[in-house]
This record gives structure tokens, C-alpha cells and sequence, in this order.
């Protein structure tokens, strides 16, 4: 895809952005998470359990026409409604296979469309009734004796009720779940209180001089006035934090030994490079038309409000602040590969810098008491990388960021599976930065 000269010189001279799937961000003063989910917006009901109303619905309306054509048949509809509704015998009629359709149809409306329950007990209820009502009617009755219609209604029946059950359990229950999620999400963002300074800032904010990224840990661990001692753990967090900013600086000093893996329509770019102790590490470089600041805002400081626009991320939490530059954060990738890969969470340290040319947040895997590994989750483990922001010099309207991804997804899954949902996943993200940036900077 070819690109005008001066946004090919741009994109060469801004620098990029990078920071690890699980960046760990801090939430703007002020935000209401009312901004994302109003109330007109709240719908009383969700698109998915209205879809699965239709399908009860249908299961309903199915199964009638079947039996009305099974009526219309020999001695016409009159004729047979008496035979099989007034002379109903079990063995011979299919009227009772009717009515346990209208019993799913009313009891799962009632359960999850006016009552709006959030369990599976109601369909595992009507499932359980109508499989054992149908096997015990094949059984016991001659329905097979009148031919097609003898096996369609029953088996029709059958399937339609667990294909209810799918998708209940597997559709509607699960994504209202991360739907509620979300909003949980933007709530806890309304009242927490900022991480990281989030007004204006200054040239000196999170900016540390060349000399001092290599250099002493007195910035950190001697802190001045009003600054509390840290502890040798949180030291440890410090010294992380500035090993995986060194892995992150010298990565961004090798651009021409990055391997082009793959690009899409938009001219994001994905590469790899292998670094040593660490192995393949993933980097996308997309150009961004907007400035550095916006994508410094949204991407670096604003966690919560981050998962509401990029669905790649199901969670974020800060577990604790260790000093200006440094904190530790939960995170929660959501699933890839069309759910192959799984969830997996992590936790990880972060250090964030603001100089005077980009704005980095680096960080890699840690441990910390408050998250030990969960049951429902595969933890996953981040090498060293991060995101970093870097400013265009000829116009400050346009930047590049670059998400630097070295990660360990654990598990037993194919080495190709995980390059391409990586690659995949990294796609995403831009598409969704891109869209997000559009409507901070009210452009169609």
C-alpha cells in the first residue's frame, strides 16, 4: 500500500512507542464511565438474549408446522385435531409433542426474557423434561408406524431443545458476563483515584536524562523530601522495571534487524526480532494521525478506560504504586484465535518515562502477593517489552507507535497457532487505537 512522501518521511523520522500486551495504565481525573455506557445505552435487554428469544420463538413456531402438516393429511385438519386432541392416546399422537414445545417456549420466555435471569437452571429444567418426555415416547409409542413424520417431529424436538441449551450456555450467559464486566470496569474508574499524575504535565515529568537511564538508583531508591524509604522487595520492582526499560531502548536501536513478518491494508507492520535469554519478540509499527500526546493519554495513563475501546484486553488493575515511575498491574488478555487460545492473565511491573522526544511505558512479568495464579485463567509470563510513543519533529499531528510483545502464553498450544493469533492480536489493537483516537480528536 503506497503512502504520500511526506507521511513516509514522517513515519521514518517520528520514533516508536512500545509496551507489553498487560501495560498497565492509570485512569484521567474525572472520568465517568456514563461517557461509555449511558443509560439509553444500558438496553433493558441484550442483543444476544433477544436473538435467543427468537430462536425459542422459532423453536415454537417450527414445531407447529410440522404438526399442521402432519394434521393436513387423509382425513383433513378436522378430522385429526379430534382424534389426537379429544380420543388423545400417547401412543399414536403427536399433540403432546406440541405442547412440550409451548412449555419450553413459555417457560424459557418467562425465565430470561421477563425475568431475565442470569442461570442455566431454566433450559437445564426444560431440556432435561423434554429429552426424557421424547426418549420415553420413541419407546413406548408407534409414531414410527406413520412414517417420516413418526421420526421428524421427535427428532426435531430433541435437537432444537439442546441447541437451545448451546447457545444459552455458551452464547448468552458468557458474553452478557463480559458485558457486565466492562461496565463494572468503568464504574471502579469513576471512583478510583489516579495513579500517575493525569493533568497537565511538564518537560520534567516522568523524563529521565540519557545519562541516567543506565545510571544510579538513588532517583529511586534514596527518595527525597516527603518521599517514603522503599523496601528491598520494592526495590527489586524498581530494578525490573529499569532492566526491561534497557531491553526495551536497545531493541529500538536495531530497527534494521527486525524481520518483516506481516502488514495489512492499513500499513501497520508486524516484525520480529530474536533477542537472547528471551527469544522471539513481536513488534508492531503503526503510524498514527494524531499526536503523541493523545496516544501518550489513552494508551499510557487511562487502563480502565482503555479495556472499553480494546477488546484485545478483558481487564486491567493496578495491584500497587512503588514510586513515581514504577507500578505493578493485573492483567487479563481476552481470548484469540477464534477461542482457541484461551484467556490468560499476568502481572507484571511497569516503568514509565516521559522524555523529551516519546513517551515509553516498559515492563515485564513479577509476581505479587495480592494475585496469585487463578484457576480460571492460564498465567501467562512477559519478557520484557512495552509500548512507546515517539513524536514526529516536523509535525506534531502525526506519531508512531510501536507495541514491543515477548510473551510466554504457557499452556499446550502449537508454537504457529500463537505467532498468528499474536500477530493477529496486535492488528486488532491498532484497529481499535485507531478508532478511539478518532473520536477523542472528533474526526469521522
Amino acid at each position: 500500500m503506497n503512502k504520500p512522501r511526506d507521511s513516509q518521511h514522517d513515519l521514518e523520522r517520528s520514533l516508536p512507542a512500545i509496551a507489553s500486551m498487560s501495560t498497565s495504565l492509570s485512569q484521567s481525573q474525572g472520568f465517568s464511565p456514563h461517557c461509555y455506557f449511558p443509560p439509553e445505552k444500558r438496553k433493558a435487554i441484550s442483543d444476544v438474549r433477544r436473538t435467543f428469544c427468537l430462536f425459542v420463538t422459532f423453536d415454537l413456531l417450527f414445531v407447529s408446522l410440522l404438526w399442521i402438516i402432519e394434521l393436513n393429511t387423509n382425513n383433513g385438519i378436522q378430522k385429526n385435531l379430534e382424534s389426537e386432541i379429544i380420543e388423545y392416546r400417547f401412543k399414536t399422537s403427536f399433540f403432546d409433542i406440541f405442547v412440550l414445545a409451548f412449555f419450553r417456549f413459555s417457560v424459557l420466555l418467562l425465565g430470561y426474557a421477563l425475568l431475565k435471569l442470569r442461570h442455566w437452571w431454566v433450559i437445564a429444567f426444560t431440556t432435561l423434561v423434554s429429552s426424557a418426555f421424547l426418549i420415553v415416547k420413541v419407546i413406548l409409542s408407534e409414531l414410527l408406524a406413520k412414517g417420516a413424520f413418526g421420526y421428524l417431529l421427535p427428532i426435531v424436538s430433541f435437537v432444537i431443545a439442546w441447541l437451545e441449551t448451546w447457545f444459552l450456555d455458551f452464547k448468552v450467559l458468557s458474553q452478557e458476563a463480559e458485558e457486565e464486566r466492562w461496565y463494572l470496569a468503568a464504574q471502579a474508574a469513576a471512583f478510583r483515584g489516579p495513579l500517575l499524575y493525569s493533568g497537565a504535565l511538564s518537560d520534567g515529568q516522568f523524563y529521565s536524562p540519557p545519562e541516567s537511564l543506565a545510571g544510579s538508583d538513588d532517583e529511586s531508591d534514596e527518595g527525597g523530601v516527603g518521599r517514603k524509604a522503599l523496601t528491598a522487595q520494592e526495590k527489586g520492582y524498581v530494578q525490573q522495571g529499569k532492566e526491561a526499560m534497557e531491553v526495551v531502548d536497545q531493541i529500538l536501536a536495531q530497527e534494521e534487524n527486525w524481520k518483516f513478518e506481516k502488514n495489512n491494508e492499513f500499513g501497520d507492520v508486524v516484525y520480529t526480532i530474536e533477542i537472547p535469554f528471551h527469544g522471539k519478540t513481536f513488534i508492531l509499527k503503526a503510524f498514527m494521525q494524531c499526536s503523541a500526546e493523545t496516544v501518550y493519554q489513552e494508551v499510557i495513563l487511562q487502563p480502565e478506560r482503555m479495556i472499553l475501546w480494546n477488546k484485545t484486553v478483558a481487564a486491567c488493575q493496578i495491584l500497587e504504586r512503588i514510586e513515581d515511575n514504577t507500578i505493578i498491574s493485573y492483567d487479563v488478555a481476552a481470548g484469540a484465535a477464534g477461542g482457541v487460545v484461551s484467556p490468560r492473565d499476568f502481572v507484571n511491573v511497569r516503568r514509565i518515562e516521559r522524555r523529551r522526544d516519546r513517551y515509553i511505558s516498559s515492563g515485564m512479568s513479577t509476581t505479587h502477593g495480592l494475585k496469585p495464579p487463578l484457576s480460571k485463567y492460564v498465567r501467562g509470563e512477559n519478557g520484557p517489552g512495552g509500548f512507546i510513543v515517539l513524536k514526529c519533529a516536523n509535525n506534531p499531528k502525526v506519531c508512531t507507535f510501536i507495541w514491543i510483545l515477548n510473551t510466554d502464553l504457557k499452556g499446550r498450544l502449537p508454537r504457529y497457532l500463537i505467532h498468528q493469533s499474536l500477530a493477529a492480536t496486535m492488528f486488532e489493537f491498532a484497529f481499535h487505537l485507531r478508532q478511539r483516537v478518532s473520536e477523542v480528536s472528533g474526526r469521522p
